[in-house]
């Protein structure tokens, strides 16, 4: 069996005071050079590891995560975040840790910001959020990054060299899934990219799904195809995409780059017989009766409960157990069709 080396051991190797050993081990107090260089030689030898759990339970630090979340109240996609984030507090109770969720209307960068404000008055030493509203986004960061914050992001993308990391998908590259699985059911034809309630919110993530959906029919030279972008918002679907029907009655496919591919869905089913592919995201309830029904073809599940549970308990592990975060986590693209989704909902 491996032998287990105490801190007298090490001592006694490195021809130094338990004492010296003891604040190399704890990263506390002052160490000469000299001192420092022959511990470590030593630790090195013997491929030392703390008993960081242990350290933990003795230790009376309690570190403070925040999630700022939308409320899933507004939209129900975040649902699955919130029991992400629930199985992470269950996961560490039994630590020093405290994880509390902070929501906000995702609609409203009034009540991000005023969220924001009531987390900074806590003094967590880390954030977990979704930057929907870009620009305000920067700007909490630079304000938590001032403040010795760490921040963790999720689901959408912001580029700031003050985020620990990114938990979510490779949008560009479900873009090219959603293409390949149109291109595998419709031989030719036209295509509609719909965005729904395209804001400068949540703009990029829609804008690289479309730009991966494009690239692949690009690629490939699908001359047969024809792409046309149409945007929406949830007050005129039901009289402008009626419309956008009348007017290109060869439509044969459309893509949706949120999860609210249940009311082009819904609409079509009250407007026309014709059997048009309808592919789009996440496994939110309505999404499943559609899918059921023959009336989407395929969802694109974008795991947003792993991704807030992989968002927090990176954040936790690193506080508790010193391991190192990963810049990026990139879940897998998973396709969910009519015969598999059972599978997925629990």
């Amino acid at each position: 069996m491996d032998k287990k080396y105490t801190i007298k051991d090490i001592a006694q190797m490195a021809g130094v005071s338990k004492g010296t050993v003891d604040r190399v081990l704890h990263n506390r107090g002052k160490v000469s050079p000299a001192a420092l260089e022959k511990i470590n030689e030593v630790l090195n030898v013997i491929d030392y590891e703390p008993n960081l759990i242990a350290r933990n339970l003795k230790s009376t630090k309690v570190y403070r995560i925040c999630v700022l979340l939308p409320d899933p109240v507004f939209d129900p996609y975040w649902l699955p975040c919130v029991n992400g984030i629930q199985d992470a507090i269950k996961e560490f109770k039994a630590y020093n840790v405290n994880i509390e969720i902070h929501y906000f209307n995702p609609e409203s960068t009034k009540s991000f910001l005023k969220t924001n404000e009531a987390i900074v008055a806590q003094s967590p030493d880390a954030v977990l959020l979704t930057p929907l509203f870009h620009k305000e986004t920067i700007e909490i960061i630079k304000q938590y990054d001032e403040l010795g914050i760490m921040v963790n992001t999720f689901n959408n993308q912001v580029e700031s060299s003050s985020i620990k990391s990114f938990v979510g998908q490779d949008l560009y590259k479900s873009g090219r899934v959603a293409a390949s699985l149109m291109n595998l059911i419709l031989p030719k034809g036209q295509i509609a990219i719909i965005h729904i309630d395209e804001s400068l919110k949540n703009a990029v993530h829609m804008q690289e799904k479309e730009r991966g959906f494009r690239s692949y029919f690009d690629e490939k030279n699908l001359s047969d195809f024809s792409l046309t972008t149409l945007k929406l918002k949830y007050s005129n679907i039901e009289t402008k995409l009626p419309a956008f029907i009348n007017e290109n009655p060869g439509l044969s496919g459309i893509f949706i780059t949120t999860s609210k591919a249940y009311q082009i869905a819904s609409t079509l089913s009250n407007i026309t017989d014709e059997k048009i592919v309808l592919i789009g995201y996440d496994l939110i309830d309505k999404n499943v009766s559609f899918l059921n029904q023959g009336l989407i073809h395929f969802l694109i599940h974008q795991n947003q409960k792993r991704q807030a549970y992989l968002g927090v308990s990176t954040l936790v592990e690193h506080f508790l157990f010193r391991k190192d975060i990963p810049e990026t986590i990139l879940l897998p693209i998973d396709i969910i069709n009519v015969e598999n989704a059972s599978f997925y909902i629990s």
